[in-house]
C-alpha cells in the first residue's frame, strides 16, 4: 500500500465522515466529480435496435462508452441529457463499403459521412487497400499522396497502415480489408498473366500477413487493373489462405451490365469453392438491355443462399455510379499499367479498336457521352473539365468525345473520375429491399470546404443513409424503417464479425443516432453534392457525442477496427 501522510488520511477521513450524513448522489457527486451514473442519457426516445424488430420507447444511459442501461431510467444523474421525445434512436450506420481512409488525414471530422449517421467505416474495397504496398506503381502512388495530402507514406503493409492510423485521431470507427488487386500488384505487377507456383505462395502469404495484421476480409475489383487479370482459380486459392475468421470475400464483380449474370456465378463459385461469406459489392444492372436482368440476380443470391452459402450484397441509394474514366476503355488496353495503356493510346490502330469497344460501353451504359459527367481529375491544369460531361467538353475543344476522353486521360496522368448515369429506380428498388441487401455508400468522406471539396462529389458520399430512410422507406415504401436500420447497422455487423456494434442492446459499444424521421432528408444533388443531410441531430461514437444539435463538436473518439 502506498505511505499516506498523517494530515492527509486525517483529512480524507474528515471528508468521508461527513458524507455520511450527505445524500449518497451529492456524496459521489463531491467526492467522485466524474462518476455521474450515465455520461450520456437519451431520454423518451422511439429506440430501433438494428435487428428488425417493432420500435419501443425507452430512455437509453450510455457510460464508459457502452450502453449501460435501455428502457424506464427515472434518474437524471448524466453529464449529458438529450431530450428524444418524438425522435427515433438507433445504433450507429455501418458503411460495409466505403473508400474513407486517407481521407481522414485531411479531414479527421468524416464530415460527409458521420453527419448521415456513419459510425463505422470498411474500406480497402474493389480489390485496393493502403498495403501491402509495391510493386511497379509504388512510386506513382508515393507523388500522388505527397501532392494530395501533403505527408510521406510511412507505411507499406497494411498493418503499418492500421497502426498508423490508430495513432490519429478521428471521429468515427475504421476497419479496413486488404486488396487482391494490391496484393497482386505487390508481386506480379500490372501484367496480364497467370501467376507462376512461387507468386501464388507469396500472394497467399501476403493475405495470411494481412489478415494477422487486422484485415477484416479480402476484396477484388475484377473490372480494375491489376485485378482483373487474376483467374477465378486464382482467387479461390487467395481467399482459401485468408484464416476463417475474415473468410469474407467481398467482390466488385468482372462485369456488371452486359454479362452480369455470368459475373455472379463466377463469384458464387469462388465463395463456394474457398468456404467464403461472400458479399457482393454495390450490386447492379447497368444498362438499359440489362434492367430487366435484376429478378435474374436476385434469384440467383437467393438459390445460393438456400443451398447453404453465406451470401448478401450491399448497395448505393442512387442510379448512377462513380468510377475512373479508364473504366470505359477495355482491358487488353490498360494492361501493363499506365506506360503501356499511354503508349497504346498514341497507337491509331489500337485507338480505332478502343473507340469502337468504349462507344459500345457508353451506348450500352449511359445512353451516350452526355450520360459521362467528370467528377474529379488529378491536376490543377485539368480541373476545367471537372463537372462537365465529355459531350459538353468535346463541343467546347471541338473534337469528338472518344477523342476528348482520352484527352482528358493523358492531361490528368490518367487520374480522372467519373460519374455515369447507367441504372433505373424500378431496379435499384428491388435490389434495395431484398432481405440479402444492405446500405453502402462506396464513397469516401468530404466536407463542403477546402480541400475536400475541391472535386465535384457523387452525392452518395453525403446522402446514402439519409436517403435510404427519406426517399425508400418514406416515400417508396419499399420496406419498414426497421427493417432499413436493420440493412444499416445490425446485418454489416454480423457480416463482419462485429459482435460489439450494430445493435442497441444493453452492455453493447455506444455507437448511436439519434434523428427525425419526419425531416431526415439527403439534399446533395450531381450538381451541387457537398451539402450535408438535414434531421439527424446527434450521433454518438464510442460513446462521446460528435453531432450535437446538428453540429461536429470536434471530438474525435474513433478507434482502428483489426480482425
Amino acid at each position: 500500500m502506498k505511505n499516506i501522510s498523517r494530515r492527509k488520511f486525517v483529512r480524507n477521513s474528515s471528508i468521508l465522515s461527513a458524507g455520511l450524513f450527505l445524500p449518497n448522489n451529492l456524496l459521489v457527486k463531491n467526492i467522485f466529480p466524474n462518476s455521474r451514473k450515465f455520461e450520456i442519457l437519451i431520454k423518451n426516445g422511439h429506440v430501433i435496435d438494428g435487428t428488425g424488430k417493432k420500435e419501443f420507447i425507452a430512455d437509453v444511459g450510455i457510460k464508459d462508452g457502452k450502453i449501460l442501461l435501455i428502457g424506464k431510467i427515472n434518474s437524471d444523474d448524466a453529464d449529458i441529457t438529450i431530450d428524444a421525445s418524438g425522435l427515433k434512436v438507433t445504433p450507429g450506420f455501418i458503411d460495409i463499403h466505403s473508400h474513407t481512409d486517407s481521407d481522414l488525414i485531411l479531414n479527421p471530422k468524416a464530415e460527409s459521412k458521420i453527419r448521415q449517421g456513419v459510425t463505422t467505416e470498411v474500406t480497402g474495397q474493389d480489390g485496393f487497400s493502403w498495403g501491402p504496398l509495391g510493386g511497379p506503381g509504388l512510386q506513382r502512388t508515393l507523388k500522388n499522396f505527397k501532392e494530395e495530402y501533403g505527408e510521406e507514406i510511412t507505411w507499406r503493409t497494411l498493418g503499418d497502415f492500421l497502426n498508423d492510423f490508430s495513432s490519429r485521431k478521428f471521429s468515427l470507427n475504421l476497419a479496413s480489408m486488404v486488396g487482391l488487386g494490391t496484393i497482386r500488384e505487390l508481386i506480379i505487377g500490372y501484367d496480364n498473366r497467370p501467376a507462376s507456383e512461387i507468386e501464388m505462395q507469396k500472394m497467399k502469404n501476403e493475405v495470411l500477413k494481412a489478415v494477422d495484421e487486422g484485415a477484416v476480409g479480402v476484396s477484388t475489383g475484377l473490372e480494375y487493373t491489376p485485378g482483373s487479370f487474376a483467374s477465378t482459380e486464382e482467387l479461390i486459392e487467395l481467399c482459401n489462405a485468408a484464416p476463417i475468421k475474415a473468410r469474407l470475400y467481398s467482390t466488385h464483380m468482372r462485369n456488371e451490365d452486359n454479362t452480369v449474370l455470368e459475373a455472379l456465378d463466377e463469384a458464387i463459385k469462388i465463395a463456394k469453392e474457398s468456404s467464403s461469406n461472400l458479399l457482393i459489392s454495390h450490386l447492379k444492372v447497368s444498362g438499359k438491355s440489362n434492367w430487366h436482368k435484376a429478378d435474374a440476380v436476385l434469384e440467383k443470391i437467393d438459390n445460393a443462399a438456400a443451398a447453404g452459402l453465406n451470401v448478401h450484397a450491399d448497395r448505393y441509394t442512387y442510379v448512377a455510379y462513380h468510377t475512373g474514366l479508364d473504366a470505359l476503355f477495355p482491358l487488353w488496353a490498360r494492361d501493363g499499367g499506365n506506360s503501356k495503356f499511354f503508349e497504346r493510346l498514341h497507337d491509331s490502330e489500337l485507338l480505332k479498336k478502343m473507340k469502337e469497344h468504349s462507344e459500345k460501353k457508353v451506348t450500352n451504359l449511359d445512353g451516350d457521352w452526355d450520360g459521362v459527367l467528370i467528377s474529379s481529375v488529378g491536376n490543377e491544369n485539368s480541373e476545367i473539365y471537372q463537372g462537365k460531361t465529355i459531350k459538353k467538353i468535346a463541343e467546347e475543344i471541338g473534337r469528338d468525345c472518344f477523342e476528348t476522353a482520352v484527352k482528358i486521360i493523358l492531361d490528368s496522368d490518367n487520374r480522372t473520375m467519373m460519374v455515369g448515369f447507367g441504372m433505373e429506380e424500378k431496379s435499384t428498388e428491388k435490389i434495395l429491399a431484398h432481405p440479402k441487401v444492405m446500405i453502402a455508400s462506396d464513397a469516401g468522406s468530404h466536407a463542403p470546404y477546402p480541400p475536400m471539396n475541391n472535386s465535384i462529389a457523387h452525392p452518395r458520399a453525403y446522402g446514402t443513409f439519409p436517403r435510404a430512410i427519406a426517399k425508400y422507406v418514406k416515400e417508396r415504401k419499399i420496406c419498414s424503417l426497421e427493417e432499413m436500420i436493420k440493412k444499416m447497422t445490425s446485418m454489416p455487423a454480423d457480416k463482419l464479425g462485429l459482435s460489439d456494434r450494430g445493435r442497441l442492446m444493453e452492455g453493447k459499444l455506444a455507437d448511436v443516432v439519434v434523428f427525425n424521421f419526419n425531416t431526415i432528408k439527403d439534399k446533395a444533388t450531381f450538381t451541387e453534392p457537398h451539402q450535408y443531410p438535414d434531421g439527424i441531430p446527434y450521433v454518438i461514437v464510442n460513446g462521446k457525442l460528435v453531432i450535437n444539435n446538428s453540429e461536429h463538436t470536434g471530438a474525435m473518439p474513433g478507434k482502428v477496427i483489426k480482425s
